[in-house]
C-alpha cells in the first residue's frame, strides 16, 4: 500500500466538470492498493497516518497529529502509486485488481472515519480534477513495506 499526504490549505475534486468534494485546511491523501495488500495492513496505515504528528502546534514545530488539529481528509484512490517504473514505460502489474482495490478504498475510508475525522472521497475510476493548495508544501509519502 502506497500513501501521498500532502497538508493543504483547502482542496476540491472535479468530475465530468462537477463538484464532487471539498475540504478546508487538512490532508490531501493519495492511496494506492498492491495485489498482496490485506485488511490488517489498511489498519497499519490507517493508525500511522492519524497519528503521525505531522501538524504545527503553537511553536510552529511540526508536532500535532490530525487528531489533534480537527482537520478535514479528501481521500482520493490512485493506483499508479503502485507503478514499476523499472524501465521507460510504468508497469502497473503490482496494483490491486479494481474491484478488490474499491473495496479495499472503501475499508480504507471507513476506518479513517472510525476516528471521528471528517472524510471525503474521490470517485473510483473516474477521472477527477483535484485543486489543491499545498500548506508548506508539505507532503509525506508512506510505503506499508516500511513502516
Amino acid at each position: 500500500m502506497k500513501v501521498v499526504i500532502q497538508i493543504v490549505k483547502e482542496a476540491k475534486l472535479i468530475v465530468n466538470d462537477k463538484l464532487v468534494s471539498s475540504i478546508n485546511e487538512g490532508y490531501v491523501i493519495f492511496v494506492g492498493f498492491e495485489s498482496t495488500d490485506t485488511e490488517q495492513i489498511i489498519t497499519k496505515m490507517v493508525d500511522k497516518i492519524v497519528h503521525l504528528r505531522i501538524n504545527k502546534d503553537i511553536n510552529d514545530k511540526t508536532n500535532l497529529s490530525i487528531l489533534d488539529c480537527n482537520k478535514e481528509i479528501l481521500s482520493i484512490s490512485q493506483f499508479t502509486l503502485c507503478a514499476n517504473c523499472d524501465s521507460r514505460r510504468p508497469s502497473f502489474s503490482n496494483a490491486m485488481e479494481a474491484n478488490k482495490a474499491k473495496n479495499y478504498y472503501e475499508i480504507f475510508n471507513n476506518k479513517l472515519k472510525e476516528y471521528q475525522i471528517n472524510v471525503k472521497t474521490g470517485v473510483f475510476k473516474e477521472h477527477m480534477l483535484v485543486n489543491l493548495t499545498n500548506d508548506g508544501p508539505f507532503t509525506i509519502y508512506l510505503d506499508s513495506n516500511q513502516i
